[in-house]
């Protein structure tokens, strides 16, 4: 109970974040975290993230089927639900409109220039998926042929799914694909785009497949990094 709970505090801290940064106004955006080898905890339909209590989340089991919670599931969780199911390495997932991002989907721009050798090495590079109705079957079937190569997706007139080994990661990813869409009409302002070679591309991509060394700090919750740095601010 006590990693449920710990799940629990990132999913509300997390949504504060987005909430408080514009990526999710209004009720938009959802966030949930693998809490074990059939159930997922999520954010329910109808809440502002920025306002979410504990015993708003809802669990669900890889079927979609509602499990706990006295909210209902969001009508977006098949594509959270697909992504798991392709992604046994994905323990947290994001869905958020943040504005630049949002609106290359819109304008049906995908964001794979190898621009930022940052972004290489982070997300690679960040496709479009089709459109597809929100909420629908037809949104996770759109999403599928992209899901096991990338780590970031745009999704055609909706918004930017992001995910990762945590809802950490998952979140950090939201927050460099909008710096990147930032960035990327900047450069046709001034006229002098530049992608990487081939041979920086390739070094970038080495770097990003390289097997990383398992870092037990990586596990820690957000929750629990800001009570050892109050702790020792006030040592």
């Amino acid at each position: 109970m006590q990693c449920d709970s710990q799940r629990r505090r990132e999913i509300l801290s997390f949504g504060k974040m987005l909430s408080s940064r514009g990526f999710v106004p209004a009720m938009d955006g959802n966030l949930s975290v693998r809490l074990d080898g059939n159930r997922i905890l999520a954010t329910p339909t109808a809440v502002c993230k920025g306002m979410l209590r504990s015993s708003d989340l809802v669990i669900v089991d890889l079927q979609g089927r509602h499990l706990s919670g006295r909210r209902q599931v969001s009508s977006e969780i098949g594509m959270h639900l697909l992504i798991y199911k392709l992604r046994p390495d994905v323990h947290g997932i994001v869905h958020a409109h943040p504005r630049t991002a949002t609106g290359f989907a819109a304008a049906g721009i995908p964001l794979n220039k190898p621009l930022v050798c940052e972004v290489v090495i982070g997300l690679g590079s960040i496709p479009l998926a089709k459109y597809a109705t929100p909420g629908t079957p037809e949104l996770a079937e759109a999403l599928e042929p992209l899901v096991r190569n990338h780590d970031a997706i745009l999704m055609s007139n909706h918004g930017v799914v992001t995910y990762g080994s945590t809802l950490h990661q998952a979140y950090m990813k939201m927050e460099t694909v909008e710096h990147f869409a930032e960035i990327a009409p900047v450069t046709h302002i001034l006229g002098c785009q530049q992608p990487l070679g081939a041979p920086e591309l390739e070094k970038l991509l080495a770097l990003r497949n390289r097997p990383q060394t398992p870092n037990p700090a990586n596990s820690v919750s957000l929750a629990s990094a800001r009570r050892r740095n109050s702790r020792r601010t006030t040592a």
